[in-house]
Protein backbone atom coordinates (compact mmCIF):
# COMPACT_ATOMS: atom_id res chain seq x y z
CA UNK A 1 0.00 0.00 0.00
CA UNK A 2 1.51 3.43 -0.91
CA UNK A 3 1.17 6.95 1.33
CA UNK A 4 1.61 9.96 -0.23
CA UNK A 5 3.08 12.45 2.17
CA UNK A 6 2.80 16.37 0.11
CA UNK A 7 4.14 19.10 1.66
CA UNK A 8 3.81 22.95 0.40
CA UNK A 9 6.88 24.57 -0.65
CA UNK A 10 7.89 27.76 0.59
CA UNK A 11 4.28 28.17 2.66
CA UNK A 12 5.60 30.63 4.97
CA UNK A 13 5.85 33.66 2.17
CA UNK A 14 3.02 31.96 -0.07
CA UNK A 15 -0.82 31.64 0.15
CA UNK A 16 -2.34 28.34 1.15
CA UNK A 17 -2.56 26.05 -2.02
CA UNK A 18 -3.71 23.18 -0.26
CA UNK A 19 -7.55 23.99 -0.98
CA UNK A 20 -6.85 24.08 -4.51
CA UNK A 21 -4.23 20.95 -4.37
CA UNK A 22 -6.96 18.67 -2.89
CA UNK A 23 -9.24 19.62 -5.85
CA UNK A 24 -6.77 19.16 -8.40
CA UNK A 25 -5.83 15.87 -7.70
CA UNK A 26 -10.08 14.75 -6.80
CA UNK A 27 -10.34 16.04 -10.80
CA UNK A 28 -7.09 13.74 -11.82
CA UNK A 29 -7.99 11.02 -14.38
CA UNK A 30 -6.48 8.76 -12.33
CA UNK A 31 -5.98 5.15 -14.28
CA UNK A 32 -6.31 3.05 -11.02
CA UNK A 33 -10.06 3.61 -10.99
CA UNK A 34 -10.81 3.83 -7.25
CA UNK A 35 -9.69 7.19 -6.58
CA UNK A 36 -7.21 7.59 -3.46
CA UNK A 37 -8.58 9.15 0.04
CA UNK A 38 -6.66 12.63 0.47
CA UNK A 39 -7.02 15.25 2.67
CA UNK A 40 -5.29 18.30 4.66
CA UNK A 41 -2.77 16.46 7.42
CA UNK A 42 -1.88 19.91 9.07
CA UNK A 43 -0.74 23.07 7.83
CA UNK A 44 0.00 23.28 4.35
CA UNK A 45 0.70 19.52 3.66
CA UNK A 46 -1.74 17.14 2.55
CA UNK A 47 -1.52 13.20 2.67
CA UNK A 48 -3.34 10.08 1.25
CA UNK A 49 -3.57 6.33 0.84
CA UNK A 50 -3.14 4.98 -2.73
CA UNK A 51 -3.95 1.22 -3.67
CA UNK A 52 -2.78 1.58 -7.51
CA UNK A 53 0.97 2.17 -8.41
CA UNK A 54 -0.32 4.20 -11.59
CA UNK A 55 -2.12 6.36 -9.44
CA UNK A 56 0.94 7.42 -7.60
CA UNK A 57 2.71 8.04 -10.52
CA UNK A 58 -0.16 10.57 -12.12
CA UNK A 59 -0.87 12.30 -8.36
CA UNK A 60 3.38 12.89 -7.76
CA UNK A 61 4.35 13.79 -11.17
CA UNK A 62 0.74 16.36 -11.08
CA UNK A 63 2.60 18.06 -7.83
CA UNK A 64 6.14 18.27 -9.21
CA UNK A 65 4.88 19.90 -12.36
CA UNK A 66 4.32 23.55 -10.41
CA UNK A 67 7.43 23.45 -8.30
CA UNK A 68 5.39 24.32 -5.54
CA UNK A 69 5.42 21.05 -3.50
CA UNK A 70 7.75 18.28 -1.98
CA UNK A 71 6.79 14.82 -2.52
CA UNK A 72 7.12 12.10 -0.26
CA UNK A 73 5.88 8.67 -1.07
CA UNK A 74 5.91 5.76 1.83
CA UNK A 75 6.02 1.96 1.57
CA UNK A 76 4.07 -0.36 3.55
CA UNK A 77 1.17 -1.53 5.55
CA UNK A 78 -2.01 0.79 6.26
CA UNK A 79 -4.62 0.31 8.95
CA UNK A 80 -7.40 2.62 8.17
CA UNK A 81 -10.92 2.45 8.16
CA UNK A 82 -13.02 2.61 5.06
CA UNK A 83 -14.16 5.91 3.95
CA UNK A 84 -12.31 7.26 6.82
CA UNK A 85 -9.44 9.95 6.70
CA UNK A 86 -6.31 9.55 6.29
CA UNK A 87 -5.68 11.33 9.65
CA UNK A 88 -6.57 8.15 11.15
CA UNK A 89 -4.88 5.83 9.68
CA UNK A 90 -1.74 4.04 10.89
CA UNK A 91 0.78 1.65 9.57
CA UNK A 92 4.61 1.07 8.33
CA UNK A 93 3.53 3.13 5.07
CA UNK A 94 2.39 6.37 6.85
CA UNK A 95 5.76 6.74 8.83
CA UNK A 96 7.52 6.20 5.29
CA UNK A 97 5.79 8.97 3.85
CA UNK A 98 6.34 11.02 6.92
CA UNK A 99 10.55 10.09 6.65
CA UNK A 100 10.24 10.51 2.66
CA UNK A 101 8.70 14.29 2.57
CA UNK A 102 11.55 15.14 4.75
CA UNK A 103 14.45 13.51 2.51
CA UNK A 104 12.02 15.46 -0.74
CA UNK A 105 13.09 18.68 1.27
CA UNK A 106 16.67 18.14 1.60
CA UNK A 107 17.30 17.00 -2.06
CA UNK A 108 18.55 20.58 -2.80
CA UNK A 109 18.52 21.29 -6.45
CA UNK A 110 17.39 17.60 -7.58
CA UNK A 111 13.82 17.17 -7.78
CA UNK A 112 11.79 17.44 -4.66
CA UNK A 113 10.70 13.49 -4.35
CA UNK A 114 12.11 10.55 -2.48
CA UNK A 115 10.47 6.87 -2.13
CA UNK A 116 10.87 5.18 1.42
CA UNK A 117 10.13 1.48 2.23
CA UNK A 118 8.32 1.65 5.52
CA UNK A 119 11.11 -1.14 7.41
CA UNK A 120 13.91 1.88 6.42
CA UNK A 121 11.39 4.19 8.18
CA UNK A 122 12.38 1.83 11.64
CA UNK A 123 9.83 -1.29 11.65
CA UNK A 124 9.91 -4.32 9.65
CA UNK A 125 12.83 -6.79 9.65
CA UNK A 126 15.08 -7.73 7.50
CA UNK A 127 15.02 -10.75 4.48
CA UNK A 128 15.79 -11.39 1.13
CA UNK A 129 12.61 -10.13 0.01
CA UNK A 130 13.08 -6.59 2.11
CA UNK A 131 16.19 -6.26 0.44
CA UNK A 132 15.03 -6.20 -3.06
CA UNK A 133 11.72 -3.95 -1.79
CA UNK A 134 14.31 -1.27 -0.57
CA UNK A 135 15.97 -1.94 -4.10
CA UNK A 136 13.02 -1.07 -6.06
CA UNK A 137 12.05 1.81 -3.99
CA UNK A 138 15.41 3.14 -4.67
CA UNK A 139 14.76 2.32 -8.15
CA UNK A 140 10.91 3.75 -8.48
CA UNK A 141 12.33 7.14 -6.91
CA UNK A 142 15.18 7.40 -10.13
CA UNK A 143 12.81 7.17 -12.44
CA UNK A 144 10.07 9.58 -10.93
CA UNK A 145 12.86 11.66 -10.58
CA UNK A 146 13.85 11.35 -14.00
CA UNK A 147 10.06 11.93 -15.36
CA UNK A 148 9.48 14.88 -12.99
CA UNK A 149 12.63 16.88 -14.40
CA UNK A 150 11.14 16.30 -17.63
CA UNK A 151 7.81 17.32 -16.35
CA UNK A 152 9.28 20.58 -14.48
CA UNK A 153 11.68 21.88 -17.38
CA UNK A 154 8.24 22.41 -19.57
CA UNK A 155 7.59 25.83 -20.69
CA UNK A 156 4.27 27.38 -20.82
CA UNK A 157 3.97 26.80 -24.73
CA UNK A 158 5.21 23.10 -24.46
CA UNK A 159 2.35 22.86 -21.49
CA UNK A 160 -0.20 23.73 -23.61
CA UNK A 161 0.09 21.43 -25.91
CA UNK A 162 0.60 18.78 -24.06
CA UNK A 163 -2.35 19.52 -22.09
CA UNK A 164 -4.48 19.90 -25.07
CA UNK A 165 -3.08 16.02 -26.04
CA UNK A 166 -3.81 14.61 -23.04
CA UNK A 167 -7.14 16.22 -23.46
CA UNK A 168 -7.87 14.31 -26.32
CA UNK A 169 -7.06 11.19 -24.29
CA UNK A 170 -9.38 11.58 -21.94
CA UNK A 171 -11.53 11.95 -24.68
CA UNK A 172 -11.41 8.50 -25.46
CA UNK A 173 -9.38 9.11 -28.79
CA UNK A 174 -5.97 7.89 -27.35
CA UNK A 175 -3.14 10.23 -26.69
CA UNK A 176 -1.20 8.41 -29.73
CA UNK A 177 -3.83 8.33 -32.19
CA UNK A 178 -3.14 9.01 -36.29
CA UNK A 179 -4.10 12.80 -36.56
CA UNK A 180 -4.20 13.93 -33.14
CA UNK A 181 -1.43 16.35 -33.52
CA UNK A 182 -3.56 17.93 -36.20
CA UNK A 183 -6.97 18.09 -33.64
CA UNK A 184 -4.35 19.83 -31.45
CA UNK A 185 -2.83 22.18 -34.26
CA UNK A 186 -6.14 23.68 -34.91
CA UNK A 187 -7.26 23.62 -31.43
CA UNK A 188 -4.60 26.07 -30.92
CA UNK A 189 -4.62 27.92 -33.80
CA UNK A 190 -0.57 27.00 -35.23
CA UNK A 191 1.02 24.96 -37.38
CA UNK A 192 1.13 20.93 -37.35
CA UNK A 193 4.55 20.98 -37.48
CA UNK A 194 5.21 23.59 -34.62
CA UNK A 195 3.05 20.84 -32.50
CA UNK A 196 5.01 18.68 -33.71
CA UNK A 197 8.21 20.01 -32.36
CA UNK A 198 6.79 21.10 -29.48
CA UNK A 199 5.58 17.64 -28.81
CA UNK A 200 9.47 16.70 -29.19
CA UNK A 201 11.01 19.09 -27.17
CA UNK A 202 8.57 18.54 -24.11
CA UNK A 203 9.61 15.06 -23.98
CA UNK A 204 6.36 13.79 -23.62
CA UNK A 205 6.49 10.68 -25.61
CA UNK A 206 9.76 10.06 -22.89
CA UNK A 207 6.90 10.78 -20.42
CA UNK A 208 4.85 8.19 -21.38
CA UNK A 209 7.28 5.65 -22.27
CA UNK A 210 8.30 5.50 -19.03
CA UNK A 211 5.32 6.18 -16.54
CA UNK A 212 5.12 2.37 -16.95
CA UNK A 213 8.15 1.76 -15.45
CA UNK A 214 8.19 3.54 -12.40
CA UNK A 215 4.76 1.96 -12.16
CA UNK A 216 6.14 -1.63 -12.19
CA UNK A 217 9.09 -0.35 -9.56
CA UNK A 218 6.18 0.87 -7.24
CA UNK A 219 4.21 -2.36 -7.79
CA UNK A 220 7.20 -4.48 -7.26
CA UNK A 221 8.14 -2.70 -4.25
CA UNK A 222 5.16 -3.06 -2.99
CA UNK A 223 4.51 -6.46 -3.31
CA UNK A 224 7.91 -7.49 -2.46
CA UNK A 225 7.47 -5.79 1.08
CA UNK A 226 4.25 -6.47 1.86
CA UNK A 227 5.91 -10.19 1.53
CA UNK A 228 8.30 -9.01 4.19
CA UNK A 229 5.13 -8.25 6.39
CA UNK A 230 3.24 -11.53 6.42
CA UNK A 231 3.59 -13.35 8.68
CA UNK A 232 3.72 -17.39 9.00
CA UNK A 233 -0.33 -17.46 8.23
CA UNK A 234 0.12 -15.25 5.59
CA UNK A 235 -2.09 -12.92 7.13
CA UNK A 236 -0.93 -9.02 6.55
CA UNK A 237 0.70 -7.51 9.65
CA UNK A 238 -1.52 -4.60 8.73
CA UNK A 239 -3.89 -5.85 11.12
CA UNK A 240 -1.35 -6.77 13.82
CA UNK A 241 0.72 -3.21 13.72
CA UNK A 242 1.16 -3.41 17.86
CA UNK A 243 4.26 -1.02 18.82
CA UNK A 244 5.32 -0.89 15.15
CA UNK A 245 2.33 0.95 14.00
CA UNK A 246 2.63 4.92 14.23
CA UNK A 247 -0.35 6.85 14.86
CA UNK A 248 -0.58 9.40 11.71
CA UNK A 249 -1.86 12.12 13.68
CA UNK A 250 1.47 12.06 15.96
CA UNK A 251 3.40 12.94 12.48
CA UNK A 252 4.22 16.63 11.85
CA UNK A 253 2.48 19.55 13.72
CA UNK A 254 1.58 23.00 13.28
CA UNK A 255 -2.13 5.35 -17.93
CA UNK A 256 0.22 3.46 -19.51
CA UNK A 257 0.18 3.26 -23.55
CA UNK A 258 3.14 5.08 -24.91
CA UNK A 259 1.76 7.78 -26.95
CA UNK A 260 3.31 7.07 -30.85
CA UNK A 261 3.87 10.83 -32.61
CA UNK A 262 6.15 10.69 -35.51
CA UNK A 263 7.47 13.73 -35.74
CA UNK A 264 6.45 15.66 -39.16
CA UNK A 265 9.28 16.94 -41.47
CA UNK A 266 10.00 20.90 -41.17
CA UNK A 267 8.65 23.48 -43.30
CA UNK A 268 10.43 25.66 -45.36
CA UNK A 269 11.74 28.76 -43.29
CA UNK A 270 11.87 26.83 -39.42
CA UNK A 271 12.66 30.97 -38.03
CA UNK A 272 9.40 31.62 -38.63
CA UNK A 273 7.86 27.81 -37.62
CA UNK A 274 9.94 28.57 -34.41
CA UNK A 275 8.31 32.00 -34.03
CA UNK A 276 5.11 30.02 -34.31
CA UNK A 277 6.05 27.60 -31.49
CA UNK A 278 5.77 30.39 -29.13
CA UNK A 279 2.21 31.08 -29.78
CA UNK A 280 1.70 27.41 -29.06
Amino acid sequence: MFVMTIDQRGSTGDQDRVPDLLRQVAGLDLPGGEPPVFDRSVGDEVQGVVRDASDVVEIALHALRSGRWYVGIGIGTVSLAPHASPREGAGTAFVAARKAVELAKGAGAQVPLSVVPGMMAGAGAGGAAATEGVQACANAEAVLRLLGRLVQDRTDAQWRVVDALHRLGVRGQGPGRHGSQKQVARELGVSEQSVSRTVLRSGWQEEWAARPAASMLLGLADSLLAGDHRGAGGQDSAAQLGDTAQPNDTAKLGGTAQPGFTAQPEPAGGVAADRTEGQA
